[in-house]
């Protein structure tokens, strides 16, 4: 099973495919419209792949974020969404605003996913309701308890401090995690702040 692939973009294709260089080696990876934009040829990126297998065929899903690999899973192991499907809904919302949507029972945001009408968006609340949380898009493993709380405290003041959930979620992807609390919301300020100037 493929897990990641590190390498240089060869090319991108019409129908959201990515030829990715790894050691000699062509991999086609299928993503979203919004990773394709950011897959320039001839620059070398990191994908976190999902190897999806079936009798007739195999086909390689990549993702630019760890949590939006763990979402698509979550989405083709749930009834009636397959992989185009899941890919679809992650062109359209990132996983934290799908977490906002499936938590508000928004109808009308997950219309906006071609495919999906509106029968096909209460069905999918209802069976995405009890699967997708934001605890399990944390950016950092929850297995230590320390580090949770720790990066709990941290997206609660920078919340009190009037930030949006995305660019928290965006920040503390790129904070070190294995300082303090304080430590953490400095490095998450100055990223924010260097954001929005």
């Amino acid at each position: 099973m493929i897990g990641s692939l590190r390498g240089t973009v060869l090319e991108r294709t019409e129908d959201a495919c990515a030829l990715l260089e790894v050691g000699g080696v062509g991999y086609l990876v299928s993503v979203t419209p919004r990773t394709l934009a950011e897959l320039e040829p001839g620059a070398t990126v990191f994908l976190h792949v999902h190897h999806h297998i079936r009798e007739d065929a195999q086909t390689l899903f990549g993702f630019l974020h760890r949590d939006e690999r763990t979402t698509f899973q979550v989405l083709i192991a749930t009834h009636g969404i397959g992989p185009a499907l899941a890919l679809a809904i992650l062109g359209t919302h990132t996983p934290s605003a799908l977490v906002d949507i499936i938590a508000s029972s928004d109808i009308g945001a997950l219309t906006l996913v071609p495919g999906v009408g509106k029968k096909t968006a209460e069905r999918l609340l209802v069976e995405l309701r009890n699967k997708l949380s934001l605890p399990m898009l944390d950016p950092l493993p929850v297995g230590g308890g320390h580090q949770h709380s720790t990066v709990g405290d941290v997206r609660e003041a920078l919340a009190g401090l009037g930030y949006g959930p995305e660019e928290i979620r965006e920040a503390l992807r790129e904070v070190p995690a294995d300082g303090d609390a304080g430590s953490m919301l400095r490095d998450a300020l100055k990223l924010l702040g260097a954001k929005r100037a």
